[in-house]
């Protein structure tokens, strides 16, 4: 076990968050911890933002600019904080989540710490980062398309070489690292922006942190409760819910022996619906994994936002057009299915926060909508306007701060509608665990909260949206719908109606809240709401949900929408359970208004006895799943001793090879070599992706004529198959196309393994003059090619 790369890379990452404190206290002043929970992902986005402008220059020079451009932003945040805005004990508690979230999932990559090619885009993501560990300069080039650059989100990848730089660490060791990194990024990310919400809702912050936490990083979906519950039932019985279900009687359901941490993670047919625990443990270094930290970075810089005084003009229109932008750039580098998403949570808070989002825009145009707008109704459509507006501009001006990945990087896809929706009774396994705190945390303020009027609205509305679900078989609508309905409702009333208002969405406190009693702006009124940012968090989530019942993005990585699914739900996963957690601080302080001060104990007893059930449905999954991790082994995965080394399993599973990939990775530079391509190109069992194949360029960074068939949604389908073809050519093709078509991808080593072997018939590359044995193994021979020979 590598324990000092361990102690290394912890310590950079909290510096990096110390570093980044005194920024973090300025955009995050309200907030209870005073945004150190939050520094950590800052100070690294600030860095990346740098590094990927500077590093299409000099990757090294990018890094050290990315360093010092933090510093000094700090510094001059140091400069505008009284003494004690940040600091201390403010910082101990999220230090210490991020702490015990890294080490935790470093025990948990230390038994599994293996870049096998199957289950997963493992090949893909070790390849991207050997890639760009061997470059000077972005963008890299692509490992499974020689001599063109990547096409492909891979800022996730650049922030773990940056890492890699800044800590001396082999892109093999650094893989696992910067895994476990992101996870703990993202997790204690969770804990302070939903203690945050909480705070501002005179609710505790620790609980809402705690169990925020919790959701995203531990927390399942139902899947492997209900199974649990199937095999704990009658055999009728489990026939019977499982026919409604639309599950299948196997895995858990079957036998306890029979469990598998796959299951989880298809779950609705025909699409990916995985959760953060199952990601991590599954181990790809994978865009929708990666991003999670900076989204829930734009989401705590728009409650930021949303919590600004309206009079606070300038500090607003920095927030939205100064602070989240460039972010939302880096997101477009990272994982591009998060970029819109940004935008999306924008415009929700700038339409229900205090401050009308008109306000944001020059003097002359909030004149003239104001004398548009002399009614409620033109109001309203003019506040939810002009956030559109604002949220478009974010989004025009984030695509402007990651220009070089639009006009390079970036592959175009086409939108489709109306794929095959979602069954109600997988839908409600995914995401039936939030739901049991969502439901009745709605349900409490629409009754407390709205006039009659607005109730009868919500219910109307509700049954039409279940009516409309029926009819189109569409149970997305009929589940996510009300609830998308209802918050709105509730967020308009909260923010139309204001603390001076008898039927606003506020209650009497009988505790100052615990952000101002941390120094934070005290409003000067005991008044909280009983609504806030956790419901816009909700509207977000629920919106996704079913925009992607009724779109979705065609490309080759799946069928009909199942990648759609598959990287939207990442996002609605940190979105809810962040949500969800500053829920829970209500549910086990819950105080309906008009109830008794007798009745108090009782809501209490049941909203504690709620979040334990979500808490051990979701908690069933974790303990099997870590269980089998920590115990089982796998001959193709396992290593006599804990290790962070991702290539360790290679001498192990694929000894025959293991030396001639050992040789090509020592080369210098990135030269370009040719071995069999991984695609579904025929029969032959051979050239199979999800398979030991490509493993010669995956493993090193040198980029191969031909990869993975991954390349068909990046390039497309004739470009992929013209090179699957080419490489066919050079193995077995006439001399003269070898020799062309050598000298046209400039390839300077011809790779003959087993796989080679056993997908060519005959393979005369090696008669070509200028083709000579450049390293001989057992079972592979490496041709190296003169390109001055060969052209002669």
């Amino acid at each position: 076990m590598e324990y000092g790369l361990v102690v290394r890379w912890l310590a950079v990452f909290l510096v990096l968050g110390v570093a980044g404190t005194p920024l973090a206290a300025l955009c995050f002043r309200r907030f209870p911890d005073r945004g150190a929970a939050l520094a950590p992902p800052l100070s690294l986005a600030i860095v990346g933002i740098v590094a990927y402008w500077v590093g299409h220059f000099s990757l090294t020079i990018g890094l050290v600019a990315g360093l010092a451009v933090l510093v000094g932003l700090s510094t001059i945040a140091l400069r505008r904080l009284d003494r004690d805005a940040f600091g201390g004990r403010r910082t101990l508690a999220p230090m210490a989540v991020f702490a015990l979230a890294f080490l935790f999932m470093i025990a948990v990559r230390a038994v599994d710490p293996a870049v096998h090619p199957g289950g997963g885009e493992k090949f893909l993501d070790f390849g991207l980062l050997k890639s760009l560990s061997r470059t000077s300069r972005l963008p890299p080039e692509d490992v499974w398309f020689a001599g063109e650059s990547v096409s492909y989100y891979y800022g996730g990848h650049l922030l773990t070489t940056l890492l890699s730089k800044l800590t001396a660490t082999e892109p093999r060791y650094a893989y696992n690292l910067a895994l476990a990194g992101f996870y703990a990024m993202v997790v204690t990310a969770a804990y302070g922006l939903a203690g945050a919400i909480a705070a501002e809702r005179d609710r505790s912050p620790h609980t809402a942190g705690v169990v925020a936490a919790f959701l995203v990083g531990f927390a399942s979906n139902l899947e492997t409760a209900g199974r649990a519950v199937l095999w704990l039932l009658p055999e009728s019985a489990t026939e019977t819910i499982a026919g409604w279900l639309g599950v299948e009687i196997r895995g858990l359901a079957a036998s306890p022996t029979a469990f598998t941490y796959w299951d989880a993670s298809r779950v609705i047919p025909g699409t990916v619906n995985e959760f953060p625990l199952f990601a991590w443990l599954n181990g790809d270094l994978h865009a929708h994994m990666m991003s999670t930290p900076f989204l829930l970075l734009a989401a705590g810089l728009w409650f930021a936002y949303y919590r600004t005084p309206s009079d606070a003009v300038w500090r607003r229109r920095l927030l939205v057009f100064g602070a989240i932008p460039p972010l939302a750039g880096l997101l477009a580098v990272v994982n591009t299915w998060s970029f819109p998403t940004v935008a999306g949570i924008g415009w929700l808070a700038l339409t229900f926060a205090d401050p009308d989002p008109v306000s944001l825009f020059p003097e002359r145009i909030v004149a003239r909508l104001r004398s548009l707008t002399d009614t409620g109704f033109r109001r309203e459509l003019a506040r939810t306007a002009s956030a559109l507006a604002a949220a478009a501009i974010v989004l025009a001006l984030g695509v402007v701060w990651s220009i070089p990945f639009w006009l390079g990087s970036a592959s175009g896809r086409a939108v489709a509608f109306f794929p095959a929706r979602s069954p109600l009774g997988p839908l409600l396994l995914v995401y039936g665990g939030f739901l049991l705190v969502f439901v009745p945390y709605l349900t409490a303020h629409a009754r407390s909260d709205l006039s009659r009027r607005s109730q009868r609205a919500a219910l109307v509305a509700t049954g039409g949206l279940i009516a409309v679900a029926l009819l189109a078989d569409a149970a997305a609508v009929g589940v996510f719908g009300p609830l998308l309905a209802v918050g709105w409702l509730v967020l308009a009333t909260r923010r139309s109606a204001g603390p001076s208002d008898p039927r606003s969405s506020f209650v009497d406190s009988g505790r100052r809240n615990p952000a101002e009693s941390d120094g934070g702006v005290a409003t000067g009124d005991s008044r909280v709401p009983t609504v806030g940012y956790e419901t816009v968090l909700l509207v977000a989530g629920a919106g996704l949900v079913l925009l992607v019942e009724f779109v979705y993005i065609q490309e080759n990585a799946g069928p009909g929408r199942f990648n759609t699914v598959f990287k939207t739900y990442a996002q609605v996963w940190v979105l809810f359970a962040t949500a969800a957690g500053a829920m829970a601080a209500w549910l086990v302080d819950a105080r309906p208004v008009g109830i008794a001060d007798a009745m108090t104990g009782r809501w209490r007893v049941a909203g504690r006895a709620l979040l334990a059930l979500v808490v051990l449905s979701t908690s069933i999954y974790g303990g099997l799943a870590l269980t089998d991790q920590f115990t089982s082994e796998s001959p193709a995965t396992s290593v006599d001793d804990p290790t962070l080394d991702a290539r360790a399993f290679v001498p192990a599973t694929h000894p025959d090879e293991a030396a001639a990939i050992a040789w090509l990775d020592n080369r210098y530079g990135q030269p370009h070599i040719v071995s069999l391509p991984g695609c579904w190109c025929n029969e032959n069992e051979a050239l199979r992706p999800y398979r030991w194949v490509n493993a010669p360029s995956s493993m090193t960074g040198l980029p191969t004529v031909a990869g993975w068939s991954h390349e068909t949604g990046y390039r497309g389908d004739a470009a992929y198959r013209e090179r699957v073809a080419d490489v066919e050519a050079i193995y077995q093709g006439a001399p003269t196309i070898q020799t062309e078509l050598l000298a046209e991808y400039d390839v300077q080593y011809v790779y003959v393994g087993p796989n080679e072997r056993a997908a060519y018939e005959s393979i005369s590359v090696a008669e070509l003059q200028g083709v000579s044995v450049a390293q001989e193994f057992e079972a592979v021979t490496i041709y190296r090619v003169d390109q001055t020979a060969l052209s002669t």
